[in-house]
């Protein structure tokens, strides 16, 4: 039996995105928003894991009231049980701030054996919340990870690098951040949609449910705040080189070279 603890984020769906260029702020307004898709692809591991071995899927998002869309789909592809943590207190918070109050609520939630995270979230991109976690709790850590497999009290990995990969085994309880790459997440069933809305309730946690530190909490406790946000502009040029071969050779090189790109 493992017990499993999957942390989500509802984000909105990248490919939809615009800025609001007088506020530098993303335009979230009628953008559809998604399970973060690492985390998906840590959700499809727990519940693998859960097939293999038994046990329990809990599922904790940080976020407003309409992040209950994520959690029920959450629920609706196998999760046993969602905590929404939903507080006013929460607005505003870095990766710090986000990560203290998530492991706060993980302690609260008591028994775990595995903590999966998708590597980062498309909004930020950061990758800091999983190791952050990891360090509230005291946890053995692997990030980065591609395979994963739990053997008694030991578990396996394989950690993907810039250039290459590590094998690494350590015990539980552990918290592993995983790639795009470990899985294909499953599309919920008809009678796993119908069951999630119907008989399975979102929890919905505010600072009065569990211990947290409010001088810790949301945007005043946050060391990183974000200063503008903005569209890169891309400019494109294109040159034709003319002359012999060998000309044209030279030319190129030396243009290369002037950027540095050999």
């Amino acid at each position: 039996m493992v017990n499993i603890i999957v942390c989500i984020k509802q984000v909105p769906d990248t490919n939809e995105v615009k800025i609001d260029k007088k506020k530098g702020t993303l335009i979230r307004e009628g953008v559809p928003s998604i399970i973060n898709p690492e985390d998906k692809n840590g959700l499809e591991a727990a519940i693998r894991l859960k097939e293999e071995n038994g046990g329990k899927v809990t599922v904790i998002s940080m976020g407003p009231p309409q992040a209950k869309v994520a959690l029920k789909e959450a629920l609706a592809m196998g999760a046993d049980e969602a905590i929404l943590l939903s507080d006013r207190a929460f607005a505003g918070s870095d990766t710090w701030a986000t990560a203290y109050t998530i492991s706060q609520a993980i302690k609260e939630i008591d028994k775990f054996d595995v903590i999966f995270c998708g590597r980062q979230a498309i909004d930020g991109d950061t990758a800091q919340v999983g190791p952050q976690i990891a360090e509230n709790l005291n946890l053995n850590q692997l990030t980065y990870v591609s395979e994963f497999t739990v053997v008694g009290e030991k578990v396996n990995a394989r950690r993907e690098l810039e250039q290459g990969y590590s094998e690494l085994e350590t015990s539980l309880p552990v918290l592993v951040t995983v790639l795009e790459s470990i899985n294909k997440p499953r599309y919920a069933s008809i009678k796993g949609i119908v069951d999630a809305h119907r008989n399975q309730e979102v929890k919905v946690w505010t600072t009065a449910d569990f211990k947290v530190d409010k001088s810790k909490l949301g945007l005043d406790a946050s060391p990183t705040q974000v200063h503008e946000t903005f569209v890169p502009v891309h400019e494109t040029k294109g040159e034709i080189l003319t002359g012999s071969h060998q000309d044209m050779v030279e030319n190129l090189v030396k243009k290369l070279r002037s950027e540095n790109v050999v």
